[in-house]
C-alpha cells in the first residue's frame, strides 16, 4: 500500500482494477509507436532494432518518472511529427548526419529541463500566437499523413505536376488497406485501433509478399542490442545557426504538445485545480524533459506525453498506477522485437494517416474570419507539406504573422519575442 502511496493511489478514491486496465488501454492505444518509430527513424540509417530498444525504454523511463513524480495517468514516448521531423527534416532534408540530429535532441532534453526548472517555459508559450499553435498542430498532422502516403508509394514524384497518385503495387495495397481498416475500428470504438490496423495489415502483408517471414521465426527474443546507437553523438555539427533554430523548434514543438495533452486530456476531472491548472504540471514537464535526453541518449528522437494516453483516463485512469502499469508493458514488449521489427512499413500507413487525421481537428479552433490570422495559419500548415519540411513551415508562418500584423498597424498584438525571433529567421533566410 505505501508503494501505491507513492504513486497517488487512495483506496478510498480509487480501485486498484480500474487503474490497472486504465494502463493497458493506454499502452494498446500508443504501442504502435513501437513499429512506426523504429520506421521512420530507420530512414535515416539507423539500425532498425536499437531504435525499437530506445523506443521502449525511453517511453517506459519517461512513463515511470510521471508516474512517481506527478502521480498522473499520462503516458510517454517519442512524438509522432517530431520523429518525422527528426528523420525528414533534419537528416534527410537539412543534411545532418543522425548522430548531429541526435545530439539536437539531447540539448533540447537539456535546455526544457533548465526551462522547467526555472519557469521559463510560460514565455516560450506565450510568444506563439493562438491561433498558429493550432495551426502547426495541424500541419504536423497532414505532414505525418503525406509521410505515410508517400512511403508505402500511394503518393509518388512526378516531372510534370511533382507529386501524383502511384500505382496500385501490393505495397500501396497493403497500405490502402491499413488506411480503411483503421479507420472503421476507431468508428466502432475498438480499444488498440491504430495497433490492431497495423497487426491485421501485417499477416495480410504475408500472402501480398510485402510482410518476410523468415524462416524458423521465433516471436520471442532478448532485447535487441543498443550497441548501435547508444551515445552516438556528434557535438561538431550543432554549433551554427541553422542548427540552433532547429534545436528551439524542437523545444518549443516539444513545449506545446505536452502542455497540449496534459490539458486536453486533463479537463473536468479532479486532475485539474480550480483554476484550470493541471496539477503537478511543472512535474510532468520534468518528466518530459529528462526522459528525452535519456532516450537521445539512447538512440531516439523527442519523448513527449502522449495523447494517446486519454484513452485510460477515459476508462478511469487517475494516478501514477495507470503510468506504471503502461510503463511495465513497454519493458515487456521489449522480448517482443521480432514480433515489432517484423512489421512493413506499409502497415504502418493508417496508423500515420490516422493520427494525422486526429491532429487535424486543431483547424477548428483556428480564427479563420480574421485574414490576419488566417492567412499565417494557411501558410504555416500548406508549407509543411509542400516543403516537405516542419520547420520551414512554422518559420514562414510565424514570419507572416508578424508581418502582417505589423504592416495592418496591429504591431501590438505581437509580442517583443516573437519580433526577435521572427528577426532572427529571416536573417537565416538573407544568410542562406
Amino acid at each position: 500500500m505505501n508503494f501505491l502511496k507513492l504513486l497517488g493511489f487512495s483506496p478510498e478514491r480509487h480501485k486498484v482494477r480500474t487503474e490497472l486496465v486504465a494502463g493497458l488501454t493506454t499502452f494498446l492505444t500508443m504501442s504502435y509507436i513501437l513499429a512506426v518509430n523504429p520506421s521512420i527513424l530507420s530512414a535515416t540509417g539507423m539500425d532498425k532494432g536499437a531504435v525499437f530498444t530506445a523506443t521502449a525504454l525511453a517511453s517506459a523511463i519517461g512513463t515511470i518518472l510521471i508516474a512517481f513524480f506527478a502521480k498522473l495517468p499520462f503516458a510517454q514516448a517519442p512524438s509522432m511529427g517530431i520523429n518525422a521531423f527528426f528523420a525528414f527534416t533534419l537528416v534527410l532534408g537539412m543534411g545532418y548526419s543522425w548522430e548531429a540530429a541526435l545530439t539536437a535532441v539531447f540539448v533540447e532534453g537539456i535546455i526544457f529541463i533548465l526551462l522547467t526548472a526555472f519557469n521559463i517555459r510560460e514565455q516560450i508559450v506565450r510568444c506563439i500566437p493562438k491561433n498558429l499553435r493550432f495551426a502547426i498542430s495541424a500541419g504536423i498532422g497532414m505532414f505525418i499523413a503525406f509521410i505515410g502516403l508517400k512511403n508505402a508509394g500511394i503518393i509518388v514524384a512526378n516531372e510534370a505536376t511533382f507529386v501524383t497518385l502511384g500505382k496500385f503495387t501490393p505495397t500501396a495495397i497493403l497500405a490502402s488497406l491499413g488506411i480503411i481498416v483503421s479507420a472503421v475500428l476507431i468508428v466502432l470504438k475498438v480499444r488498440g485501433a491504430l495497433f490492431y490496423g497495423i497487426i491485421i495489415c501485417t499477416l495480410a502483408g504475408i500472402p501480398l509478399g510485402v510482410t518476410n517471414l523468415p524462416d524458423g521465426f521465433v516471436p520471442i527474443s532478448t532485447p535487441q542490442s543498443l550497441a548501435p546507437t547508444f551515445l552516438k553523438f556528434d557535438f561538431a555539427a550543432i554549433f551554427n545557426m541553422d542548427m540552433m533554430l532547429t534545436i528551439f523548434a524542437l523545444v518549443f514543438m516539444d513545449i506545446f504538445n505536452t502542455i497540449g495533452t496534459l490539458i486536453g486530456a486533463a479537463a473536468n476531472t479532479e486532475m485539474m485545480d480550480e483554476n484550470g491548472n493541471v496539477k503537478n504540471v511543472k512535474a510532468a514537464m520534468m518528466a518530459d524533459a529528462v526522459a528525452t535526453s535519456a532516450g537521445a541518449m539512447l538512440g531516439t528522437s523527442t519523448v513527449t506525453t502522449f495523447v494517446e494516453s486519454a484513452s485510460g483516463i477515459a476508462e478511469g485512469g487517475r494516478t501514477g498506477l495507470t503510468s506504471f502499469t503502461t510503463a511495465m508493458l513497454f519493458l515487456l514488449a521489449l522480448f517482443f522485437s521480432p514480433l515489432f521489427l517484423l512489421i512493413p512499413a506499409a502497415a504502418t500507413t493508417g496508423a500515420l494517416v490516422l493520427v494525422g487525421v486526429f491532429m487535424l481537428s486543431a483547424i477548428q479552433e483556428i480564427d479563420l474570419s480574421d485574414m490576419s490570422e488566417a492567412l499565417p495559419s494557411f501558410i504555416t500548415m500548406i508549407t509543411m507539406v509542400l516543403t516537405y519540411n516542419i520547420a520551414e513551415g512554422m518559420a514562414l508562418g510565424l514570419i507572416s504573422y508578424t508581418l502582417v500584423k505589423l504592416l495592418s498597424g496591429q504591431y501590438k498584438q505581437v509580442s517583443v519575442t516573437l519580433y526577435i525571433v521572427t528577426a532572427l529567421l529571416i536573417l537565416r533566410y538573407i544568410l542562406q
